[in-house]
């Protein structure tokens, strides 16, 4: 690791070229991406009961499209079948994400907004989701694909009967106290569709740096 950062000061388009000749920085996106969707699912919608949307299980379904192209990247990172692949998919991922989490912001702000016509012509929460490509997703595993929650509201909501713990009570209510989850609830700072797009935007930096690195030390340094 620190090669690469002294790599970066002499000659970063060779250092990122190399670097994503590795397996690490693929790898890195893989387990972040996957690492999201667990977190969305274990913690935000069982442990926690915020119900997903429709544009919450489409973020989903782009962070794991992302992460597979990563996992195919890591094949054999030096092949180029592996690094057009990889990129194809991961770019094709991000874009999709990007999309979803843009239109879940524009609902997320709508929702809590003072003007009643703010919702006009709003589309993209619905309970019957479709996914790309006509993937069954919501049937294949209901309990991580099926949106059962409205768009923009984040708070959380409990089903009658269910057992809470104490610190599982504590941020429940802590967070329908604020009408949702934010990263900094006393400021309403950084909502869950905003966290959505910070993720894309950090990975987008990954993907363009590394793409570049390769563009420019294999194809045009070269020619």
């Amino acid at each position: 690791m620190k090669q690469f950062f002294s790599g970066l000061k002499s000659d970063p388009i060779a250092t990122l070229g190399h670097w994503q000749d590795t397996r690490w920085p693929w790898g890195i996106i893989a387990f972040a991406m996957i690492a999201l969707v667990l977190l969305a699912h274990y913690l935000f919608q069982d442990w926690m009961h915020m119900l997903p949307c429709e544009q919450c299980v489409y973020i989903r379904y782009g962070n794991l499209v992302m992460a597979l192209g990563c996992l195919i990247a890591m094949i054999d990172p030096k092949a180029l079948w592996a690094k057009i692949v990889g990129y194809a998919i991961n770019i094709y991922g991000l874009i999709f994400t990007i999309i979803c989490s843009w239109k879940l912001m524009k609902i997320h702000t709508a929702v809590h907004s003072d003007d009643l016509d703010a919702m006009f012509g709003m589309q993209g929460c619905s309970t019957e989701p479709h996914f790309p490509f006509g993937l069954p997703l919501e049937k294949w595993a209901p309990s991580w694909f099926q949106p059962t929650g409205d768009c923009g509201y984040d708070a959380p909501v409990v089903p009658d009967g269910a057992v809470l713990g104490s610190l599982q009570r504590w941020f429940i209510e802590f967070y329908q106290s604020y009408d949702g989850w934010y990263l900094i609830p006393q400021w309403k700072f950084m909502n869950m569709a905003e966290c959505c797009m910070l993720a894309c935007v950090v990975a987008a930096i990954f993907l363009v740096a590394m793409l570049t690195g390769w563009i420019v030390r294999d194809f045009i340094r070269k020619a």
